[in-house]
């Protein structure tokens, strides 16, 4: 081989080993700069990482207590309906009903009626008196319901109406302990039965004044048999004489006498002297009227005895009333002071007070 042809040999040969090293060249460098890539990126997610996730602090509710909503399942008879949302206002603590039915209170493992009430007090709350609705508890202690009648009564009401619960859309409905309800409620026998009332705010417009006003005179109504009412014993009769303008007086057939009545309010030109013996006839007639009724009353409640049964005897002098007030709380208002054993004129007072 001729001397030019060796060395054109080697150029070629050259020439290849240079491109071979310049293709390691650029894949190393393709490596390295992917490398540098990834370094950078894994850099970008971690400073990521460190902005956009917050330290969370895991939160936790308490649990429900079983009968926590009790005392608001509860209707407020006798509540003004413009009034039952400021009863809700507070955050009420019944923590001392819920006790009562656990082992060791009053009411465990009883049969237990409750029914609500309201009573409008003056009390301090956050640096202002105001008054306000205290809503209230009370349960009879009953193998049966106490009554199936509502008592409506007020000032403004001429008469006393003792009526069927169910005409006022009120009943004695069994409570569910919400652990029970989502199970099949209908095998549970529940041991609480509650007051409810059905009527809906939202209907109240389509009723008669008269009507409306009825719920707010309403009275859950109880008949002891046992124990002669007040009204039995009463000797004051309400005397309304139809004058002009009209006489309004208690009547005493005990202490007090017509005639002499009749010479006060004539004094006092109160009532005019030609209508003396008219108004002297009115008392006399509604002391009849009262003497009457409370015979009546008695001798009801003497035929009640004789034709109740030994259970139901044993039943009526063995119930219990206990009357449950809101425990003090740092949510609502202090009413420690404000308590009361009486219930109303046909209950009368509790047996005891929570």
């Amino acid at each position: 081989m001729r001397k030019g042809t060796k060395r054109k040999a080697r150029e070629v040969a050259g020439k290849g080993k240079s491109k071979e090293e310049e293709t390691n060249t650029q894949e190393q460098t393709e490596q390295e700069t992917q490398l540098v890539g990834e370094k950078n990126e894994k850099s970008v997610v971690k400073g990521r990482a460190k902005i956009v996730k917050p330290d969370t602090q895991t939160e936790y509710f308490p649990d429900k207590r079983n009968l926590e909503d009790l005392w608001q399942e509860v209707f407020p008879v006798g509540t003004e309906w413009d009034q039952i949302d400021m009863v809700y206002q507070y955050k009420w603590n019944f923590s001392n009903l819920e006790d009562a039915f656990e082992e060791g209170g009053e009411l465990h493992g009883k049969k237990v009626y409750l029914f609500g009430c309201t009573e409008p007090q003056l009390v301090f709350f956050q640096g202002q008196s105001k008054v306000t609705c205290i809503p209230v508890v009370v349960a009879v202690v009953s193998p049966f319901p106490p009554s199936d009648k509502i008592g409506i009564n007020s000032v403004q009401r001429e008469a006393e109406e003792i009526l069927p619960m169910k005409q006022m859309k009120m009943d004695w409905v069994p409570y569910i302990p919400l652990e029970k309800r989502e199970s099949q409620v209908e095998r549970f026998k529940s041991q609480i039965f509650i007051l409810r009332c059905t009527q809906r705010r939202a209907g109240l417009k389509h009723l008669k004044l008269e009507r409306v006003k009825k719920f707010e005179y309403c009275l859950p109504y109880f008949y002891q048999p046992f124990t002669e009412d007040e009204f039995e014993q009463s000797t004051i009769v309400q005397i309304l004489f139809p004058t002009e303008p009209p006489v309004f007086c208690e009547f005493d057939w005990e202490f007090d006498e017509p005639e002499e009545m009749a010479d006060k309010f004539i004094e006092g030109e109160e009532l005019s002297a030609d209508k003396k013996d008219e108004f002297v006839a009115f008392v006399k007639e509604k002391v009849k009227e009262g003497k009457k009724s409370n015979r009546e009353a008695r001798e009801a409640r003497k035929k009640a005895i004789q034709e109740m049964s030994e259970e139901a005897k044993a039943a009526f002098q063995s119930m219990k009333f206990y009357k449950f007030y809101p425990v003090t709380s740092p949510d609502a208002p202090d009413i420690s002071q404000v308590k009361s054993p009486f219930i109303n004129r046909y209950y009368g007072k509790s047996h005891k007070v929570f």
